[in-house]
């Protein structure tokens, strides 16, 4: 496997979705173009969910039909079930993400349905990503604590991501929601989901609740995991599950990735501004400690 780090940033979407305030879809799109003049490969750009369960992303297709291309960039977009595909590809996406837990509980909260619903209704959409030729992410939260059940098996991530990668997921991003993880459990979670998913279609999500996001990210890092997800600003949070900070800061752990020889090839300084100007348009300071950093030395 090859040494770079992978960075798959979230923030246009996983940390906008839970903002109470209703972001113009100019600032999205500036956003999402600032982004991608940064040199990142992987952009959640946004989710074709329905307005009325997360109104920050009612206005999906026009996000989605002006987004700017660039050679070797992806732009995806969450689909909930099949309506969700169409209504993405309506407007020219090519790579989509589906969703479910590893969670009876927070499943239920979430999306009004059990796992294994949740992963039925996945089934026509990847069998017509796979006819089209669309590439597919497929989520599992709460992979190491729940709000509404806590301790969350290590034998039910292992389960439900077993059969995403059986129904056909190219990529499988396991995330611990509410930010409880820890290198040690971190490590042992992974370790086993990668005794039935191959390493290489995996890829991690922490939360930074108790900042153990990028302790967490090392730790599976020397597992062999090579895909990290982040927001720019350390972004985001979850609209089920109260408390839950913000996720991993995408310029701390380019940041740390440098250090470790691992980083893609982005643009630093760069991104830094844009966590600067996004936190700033939503009136609050960067959660990053990078951000913070090249503020006081600069």
């Amino acid at each position: 496997m090859s040494e770079t780090v992978r960075i798959v940033e979230v923030g246009p979407r996983d940390g906008l979705q839970n903002e109470a305030l209703i972001v113009p879809t100019e600032r999205k799109l500036k956003l999402l173009a600032r982004l991608a003049e940064t040199g990142l490969t992987d952009i959640e750009a946004t989710s074709f969910v329905s307005p009325k369960w997360v109104p920050q992303l009612a206005d999906a297709e026009a996000v989605a039909s002006q987004l700017p291309t660039r050679q070797g960039l992806r732009w995806i977009a969450l689909v909930p079930n099949e309506k969700g595909y169409e209504r993405a590809r309506a407007v020219g996406i090519g790579a989509v993400a589906v969703f479910t837990a590893a969670s009876e509980a927070f499943n239920r909260k979430n999306i009004n349905a059990g796992i294994e619903e949740s992963l039925e209704r996945f089934r026509p959409v990847l069998e017509r990503a796979r006819a089209d030729g669309v590439w597919v992410r497929g989520y599992i939260s709460t992979v190491l604590g729940c709000p509404y059940q806590g301790e969350v098996p290590v034998g039910d991530v292992v389960r439900v991501a077993r059969r995403l990668h059986e129904m056909g997921c190219d990529e499988i991003s396991l995330g611990d929601t509410i930010g409880v993880g820890t290198p040690h459990k971190a490590r042992a979670m992974l370790r086993a989901v990668a005794g039935e998913v191959p390493i290489e279609r995996l890829a991690v999500h922490f939360h930074d609740t108790y900042g153990q996001a990028l302790a967490n990210v090392y730790a599976c890092l020397e597992e062999g995991v090579r895909v990290v997800d982040s927001a720019v600003a350390g972004l985001g949070g979850c609209p089920y599950a109260q408390g839950a900070s913000g996720n991993l800061a995408t310029e701390d752990l380019l940041y740390m990735l440098r250090g470790l020889g691992r980083a893609p090839s982005v643009d630093l300084a760069r991104l830094v501004e844009t966590a600067r100007w996004i936190a700033a348009a939503l009136g609050r300071e960067p959660a990053s400690r990078v951000a913070r950093a090249f503020r006081t030395s600069n």
